[in-house]
């Protein structure tokens, strides 16, 4: 059974990378060399690993790596805190948990 990875670095920019791969250790020196110079982490080095997570489903892999792109920033820093309690608030829609609701007087 193969194994999959999807991974958060943070770069030296203070920004995050999120990516999927199928050998971690493989993954995280190609991005620590520079091996793609057109790859996003080419000249945010040096790096750090935040986070991974293992799968066996290569479709659940892509498919999480996808979500977590789409995410804010707060909101993988929830993650990479195990923080599931903010992670869960950040996930809900703003609408439901409450915009700034403006007095009126009747």
């Amino acid at each position: 059974m193969r194994t999959y990875f999807v991974y958060i670095l943070k770069c030296s920019d203070s920004s995050y990378y999120t990516g999927f791969t199928n050998n971690l250790e493989r993954r995280l020196a190609e991005h620590s060399i520079g091996k793609n110079k057109d790859c996003y982490t080419f000249d945010k080095r040096p790096l750090q690993l935040m986070w991974f997570e293992t799968f066996n489903n290569v479709l659940d892999a892509i498919a999480t790596e996808k979500k977590i792109k789409g995410w804010t920033r707060i909101k993988k820093e929830a993650l990479i805190q195990n923080d599931w309690d903010k992670l869960v608030f950040y996930s809900k829609n703003y609408t439901e948990y409450g915009k700034p609701s403006s007095t009126s007087s009747d």
